[in-house]
């Protein structure tokens, strides 16, 4: 895939959204790109996260440790799909297993080449604040919609 299309393509994502084509281009040219082989685990639940992955083409199937200790698969996501964009600002832990469906390009931002993209273009750091306080937002207002459940 050629550098404009992974462009193209982050430009799309909820957390690259608005940003400019220079930004776009450091996050594009900077990041780490790949094919996983169908079968192939991408990463662990538990592991610690680094890093944050873009689904060019593909499929990975995301599932999780349940109360037997055997996985259960709780979705199945492909193309333009940003997984672990938490680990781009903040040290944290997988929440899933990801494992290729089939041969399935990827590429890798690490969270040192996401705050590079910060300390040189100040108005994405404000842009992605932006967002966090506004997810933030949401998620608490959904919280506060089902604190009937618990009265």
């Amino acid at each position: 895939m050629a550098l404009n299309d992974d462009i193209r393509l982050l430009s799309q994502l909820p957390l690259f959204h608005s940003m400019s084509e220079d930004q776009l281009r450091l996050i594009a040219f900077g990041a780490d790109r790949r094919v996983i082989s169908a079968g192939q685990m991408l990463f662990r639940e538990g592991s610690p996260a680094e890093s944050a992955y873009v689904i060019l083409s593909g499929g990975v199937e995301l599932s999780r440790t349940g109360r037997d200790g055997q996985p259960e698969i709780q979705s199945t996501v492909g193309p333009g799909t940003l997984l672990s964009e938490l680990a781009l600002i903040t040290l944290v832990e997988r929440k899933f297993t990801a494992v290729a469906t089939e041969d399935t390009s990827i590429i890798r931002i690490t969270r040192s080449l996401f705050h590079r993209l910060i300390e040189e273009y100040p108005d994405a750091a404000r842009l992605i604040e932006s967002r966090i306080r506004d997810n933030i937002a949401e998620l608490a207002a959904k919280a506060a919609a089902q604190l009937h459940r618990f009265a």
